[in-house]
């Protein structure tokens, strides 16, 4: 039995039908976001932002039903008692490591259990909301599109801060301080950077640019109580590589993350003070990755005080979300994709043919731009001064389709 599930789980044509789903979902879900936007929005946005809620999260949550239901990903998480109470209840910004392929699914399984899920924003390019599904969902879900001009990104910031800050129901906004997700060739330049600046390198993480984390906190305050640091390790030494492609075949990852508040009243006011403690908050999380790295616990020579190992259970929401979904487009879909293969007709059968190869580039086209051999090239050369506001978002296309939420 246990052969019988391996092998279905790494189907091809298993693959291929969930893709069918999760974009022709996507699809339906982008048209009644594009309705309540005209019809909804101008009249009643507090009403419009409830049914986007739901509208997100049974999109979203059809990518956590692979980590937690079809590969049953394990996810470790630490944080305090305290912290956890907040976890939830409240608007935060959350900072986070770029460091893997997978790093915006580990972030969304854990949303997805405090129920926040359907409410997870990322600064992103302006270039992905014109990206079908994803992309549209993001735009109609209101992100933090940005250009990177600075001049141009420091108003959007503050506007749609605003904007996201009048939501009625708790929403997190993930900024990737890094900029891009980690490689080797975009470290190298990181560690050039910090050596010809004067600053101290890090071993697993980018010099974090701290614009647009200086350029936000100003509107954060009123409305946004706590900052949240996220640090997100996989074991070096793990069977299963960190992808999409293995969470794709049902193989389980194990993940830890660690969670630490900071009141949004704490943090400094001057601009300067404010990159000065968000470039030691990096060398800190760099030492606790190093720990872990080397210890298997964050906390052993990280300086960083212990926090108990929590466990949250998968919800079976998703699960019934996704099944929900598979049914609703599946049973129509591959009933008329049959008629037309089976027709007899050369026309009928190379439309078929058609939309099937569609579907199957497309879910090759969204794994692959997860890949993080296919990650933008933006810092890898050239910083010209460290501090660029602009970040690629948690998600791919599913992150680029992720960099969530």
């Amino acid at each position: 039995m246990a052969s019988f599930l391996s092998m279905l789980k790494q189907s091809t044509l298993v693959h291929l039908c969930f893709a069918i789903s999760f974009f022709t979902s996507g699809l339906i879900i982008n048209t009644v976001q594009c309705i309540l936007y005209v019809g909804l929005k101008p009249f009643n946005k507090h009403l419009y932002r409830t049914i986007g809620y739901y509208l997100c999260y049974s999109f979203y949550s059809q990518l956590v039903f692979l980590a937690d239901w079809w590969s049953d990903t394990k996810l470790n998480l630490y944080i305090s008692d305290e912290d956890m109470k907040y976890c939830g209840t409240e608007h935060v910004l959350l900072l986070m490591n770029h460091t893997y392929e997978i790093d915006w699914l580990i972030g969304w399984m854990f949303c997805e259990k405090v129920r926040v899920l359907g409410n997870c924003k990322a600064y992103a390019k302006k270039v992905i909301q014109y990206i079908p599904t994803i992309g549209w969902a993001w735009k109609f879900a209101e992100f933090v599109f940005l250009e990177r001009s600075f001049e141009k990104d420091r108003e959007i910031i503050g506007r749609q801060i605003n904007e996201i800050l009048d939501y009625p129901d708790p929403v997190w906004l993930l900024l990737n301080a890094e900029g891009t997700r980690f490689t080797e060739q975009k470290h190298e330049a990181s560690v050039k950077f910090a050596l010809e600046k004067g600053m101290v390198p890090l071993k697993h993480h980018l010099i974090p640019r701290t614009k647009g984390f200086t350029a936000s906190l100003p509107f954060l305050r009123e409305k946004c109580p706590a900052v949240l640091d996220i640090q997100l390790a996989i074991s070096k030494d793990s069977k299963v590589k960190p992808t999409i492609f293995n969470i794709l075949n049902g193989k389980q990852i194990e993940a830890h993350l660690c969670v630490r508040r900071y009141p949004t009243n704490t943090l400094p006011e001057r601009e300067e003070e404010a990159a000065v403690w968000l470039q030691d908050l990096f060398r800190e999380k760099d030492r606790m990755q190093d720990s872990f790295h080397r210890t298997g616990s964050f906390f052993t020579d990280s300086g960083v005080a212990d926090r108990p190992r929590v466990h949250l259970h998968r919800r079976p929401t998703t699960l019934v979300n996704t099944a929900f979904w598979v049914v609703a487009t599946l049973t129509p879909m591959l009933y008329y994709l049959v008629k037309l293969l089976f027709s007899g007709e050369i026309l009928y059968f190379s439309i078929g043919a058609g939309i099937i190869f569609a579907f199957y580039m497309l879910m090759v086209k969204a794994i692959g731009m997860s890949k993080i051999s296919k990650a933008s090239s933006y810092g890898a050369v050239k910083q010209n001064n460290g501090h660029s506001p602009t970040h690629e978002p948690s998600a791919p296309a599913m992150e680029e389709l992720p960099k969530d939420k």
